[in-house]
């Protein structure tokens, strides 16, 4: 029993890393069972008989997406030794999101927002979800870096923390839309002054 137990989530995960840079590129309403069946090599019944719909495909694509970065994230966040270094951590991670080891497609955060703003509810919420606990990160980290003495008491750390995301998402999308990675480049040197001006 339990070699079909492991069997059925070694099909579900291959489902998910199959159809994770489709979802994260064309968006949940543009991408059709067609697509899910060619990336898997799958039948829609083989599929639907590890998830309930295309719905709960395209949430646990989008977890698998933010995990990537999250991962990234991580690994650059246990060697930097100062508050500063780890808030820097996102820009030098984001700054590379053209890269093989990002999400193919690019920032699941930013695709899957404008994608199921007005169409897919459980899909919003879910980003709701990661911004959130992105932003609480963050806020972690600034109000680190004061108590260490490192950041400024008088921080506004939640406005700080809100800044840094709009200015990553936000010069992602201006270097998409436009093509010009260079845009990025100048955005996140900004998003550098904040977190340096932050310093004592």
């Amino acid at each position: 029993m339990e070699t079909e137990l492991s069997k059925a989530e070694r099909t579900r995960q291959f489902i998910i890393e199959s159809t994770s840079g489709i979802f994260n590129k064309k968006g949940y309403a543009g991408t059709s069972m067609s697509d899910l069946t060619e990336a898997t090599g799958l039948t829609k019944g083989s599929i639907y008989g590890n998830f309930k719909n295309k719905e709960e495909v395209a949430v646990a694509a989008f977890e698998y997406n933010t995990g990537k970065v999250r991962k990234q994230v991580a690994a650059l966040m246990d060697k930097a030794s100062t508050y500063y270094e780890k808030l820097m951590v996102y820009s030098t991670v984001y700054h590379n999101f053209s890269n093989k080891n990002f999400p193919e497609g690019g920032c699941p955060i930013l695709n899957t927002a404008v994608d199921a703003d007005d169409t897919n509810p459980l899909l919003k919420e879910k980003v709701a979800q990661i911004i959130i606990k992105w932003k609480k990160r963050l806020e972690d980290l600034i109000q680190g870096g004061i108590d260490a003495g490192e950041f400024k008491p008088d921080t506004d750390v939640a406005r700080t923390a809100l800044t840094i995301i709009a200015l990553v998402e936000g010069g992602i999308m201006i270097a998409r839309v436009t093509g010009k990675p260079a845009h990025l480049d100048t955005i996140l040197k900004t998003m550098h002054l904040l977190v340096t001006d932050l310093k004592i």
